[in-house]
């Protein structure tokens, strides 16, 4: 009897939400959502069934997010503040006392002199920036998170001297309003895609405006044409390519196996590495960084999907080392001229010495007002083409100046 009647009343349940998913889907997801804010995991899992299900998440937002999700339409809900990390609920009730009172914050600066920053303190203030609390009113736009967490400490210093102000004029009546200091956001070099994707992870528990692959998906296309969404079983080996998401071990009669998600945009695999792959490459598998994978696709007969099982592993380094044709640099005459042509070679020099041994060739392009010419250097200095070398000469170099060369 029990068995049965337990069974009924599951079965009553069932039809009553997928009844409210079904035809009040925004804030049937804004209300499960919600029900579990602190679960960043639960969260996300959430999260992506709504957007299966065709519903639009808005990001959040200091002047128009709640602590819960919210529907705003039909097929629309906002973010909601309780749910990024690090932001207590009365943290959040102080910002929506002072939104209410006050009306919609201007800037950082503003939102700094009317929140109580007792609830809100700075920690709360920058997982907000990361999470892209105050996208809407950056100072630039696009927004540009890098200048507004730097700000953040002189942002609420003006607030306390504005509150100090207001001390004195209420003892002296030396005025009616105080006067706001002079400041302005600090200027620092913005965040890159990839860059901007990372710290909104620290902040969220997962990727919200976009995909971590998107920053390399131009290049990676060039040697891994075929995303995961279209691999199918074959004899051959194939190239894969994909952000890896998560890593799972198991211990098998086998040995130790890893389990490793990618995911590309398109659609997330799990990709087998046994033992004797695992050991000699788990230095290569990070989380959120890209993964090239030599592997077998077959019919996984059990599962009913694929099974892949990796061959060889490579980062993105020595992917672009195996089959770029060149790093091309491209100097001009007023680069040298800055701090003088020998200054420029040695800081060129400094920058690719850390990353020499490698596999791709190093070409530069120079350029002065009477003509234009190629140098290709030596073969001893084949770098690595990682990451961090391409980021510290974009540092100093223009972006488009420095271009890895496939064929």
């Amino acid at each position: 009897g029990f068995n049965k009647s337990h069974t009924a009343a599951y079965a009553v349940v069932t039809y009553h939400t997928a009844w409210l998913k079904a035809y009040h889907c925004a804030a049937f997801m804004a209300a499960t959502m919600s029900s579990d804010l602190d679960n960043t995991d639960t969260v996300k899992i959430f999260y992506e069934d709504t957007l299966a299900n065709g519903i639009t998440v808005l990001p959040p937002d200091v002047n128009c997010s709640d602590y819960r999700f919210v529907p705003t339409d039909a097929r629309t809900l906002r973010y909601g503040l309780g749910a990024v990390k690090g932001v207590g609920e009365p943290a959040v009730r102080a910002i929506l006392a002072a939104r209410s009172e006050g009306g919609p914050f201007k800037d950082l600066f503003d939102f700094c002199q009317r929140v109580d920053k007792r609830l809100a303190n700075r920690r709360v203030i920058e997982a907000l920036i990361r999470a892209g609390a105050f996208d809407a009113i950056a100072p630039d736009q696009p927004a540009e998170r890098a200048r507004l967490l730097a700000s953040v400490g002189i942002a609420m210093e003006a607030a306390e001297q504005i509150a100090a102000n207001a001390l004195q004029g209420g003892l002296f009546d030396f005025a009616d309003e105080p006067a706001a200091p002079m400041v302005d956001y600090v200027s620092v070099r913005p965040w890159g895609e990839r860059e901007k994707l990372k710290e909104e992870k620290l902040a969220i528990g997962f990727f919200l405006s976009g995909h971590p692959f998107n920053a390399f998906r131009d290049e990676v296309r060039r040697f891994v044409r075929r995303p995961l969404s279209q691999v199918e079983p074959g004899k051959e080996l194939i190239m894969l390519a994909g952000v890896v998401m998560e890593v799972r071990a198991k211990m098998t009669a086998r040995g130790k196996i890893a389990f490793v998600l990618l995911d590309d945009g398109t659609m997330p695999r799990e990709v087998s590495v046994f033992s004797e792959v695992f050991d000699a490459n788990r230095q290569r598998i990070v989380v959120d960084e890209v993964l090239v994978v030599e592997a077998k696709v077959s019919n996984d007969d059990f599962s009913g999907g694929l099974r892949i099982v990796a061959d060889r592993l490579m980062t993105l380094g020595e992917a672009r080392g195996r089959f770029a044709r060149a790093l091309q640099i491209r100097l001009n005459g007023e680069v040298a001229e800055a701090g003088g042509a020998a200054a420029a070679a040695e800081r060129l020099q400094t920058t690719l010495a850390p990353f020499r041994e490698g596999e791709c060739p190093i070409r530069v392009r120079y350029r002065n007002a009477e003509a234009e010419a190629d140098f290709p250097f030596g073969s001893g200095w084949r770098v690595r083409p990682e990451d961090g070398l391409l980021d510290s000469l974009r540092e100093w170099l223009p972006p488009e100046a420095v271009e890895v060369v496939y064929g």
